[in-house]
């Protein structure tokens, strides 16, 4: 029973992985992350086990989103993406957060943001201070994310500290 199960999700991965197009990248069909470190030929037997080392170990999302293992962070995961994603998870925490100018998601955001130490703080600040124009009652995660966009670049102190 476990053989079978192991097979159809071998093939299952083998499947998923075929229709990535890689041809400018340095790995295979299985995509970036240890499994790419690993097992660097591109034939299907050594790909499965790279998809399959990739999703057990659920490396290739870090590696996507740090640019490590292999993975650039402007192929799969964009940062404007991985930013309009993150707001819009923890919009509700974020709006709490940001009234206050400070908390775990805020911070999260500010790194997404390209924030430094000094600009996590400063964002908080930002935030608590312009809470009332950030958030109206038709404030959705992307205006939200486009409003403090804009006052990042408005702001003297914030455009140096925060590389968006």
């Amino acid at each position: 029973m476990k053989k079978e199960l192991l097979s159809i999700g071998l093939v299952g991965l083998l499947c998923l992985s075929s229709g990535i197009s890689v041809s400018a990248a340095d790995y295979g069909v299985a995509g970036c992350g240890l499994g790419s470190l690993v097992f660097k030929e591109n034939k299907g037997g050594q790909q499965v086990l790279a998809a399959t080392t990739n999703g057990t170990s659920a490396n290739q999302t870090f590696g996507i989103t740090t640019g490590t293992s292999g993975c650039a962070t402007d192929g799969l995961v964009h940062k404007e993406k991985m930013q309009e994603v993150f707001v819009s998870l923890n919009f509700n925490s974020l709006e709490t957060e940001m009234a206050q100018g400070r908390g775990e998601k805020l911070e999260a955001l500010s790194g997404l943001l390209g924030c430094s130490t000094n600009g996590i703080a400063q964002l908080g600040e930002y935030t608590k201070s312009n809470y009332d124009v950030l958030y109206t009652q038709e404030t959705t995660p992307s205006s939200l994310l486009s409003a403090v966009k804009d006052g990042i670049r408005k702001d003297s102190a914030l455009s140096k500290s925060c590389k968006i």
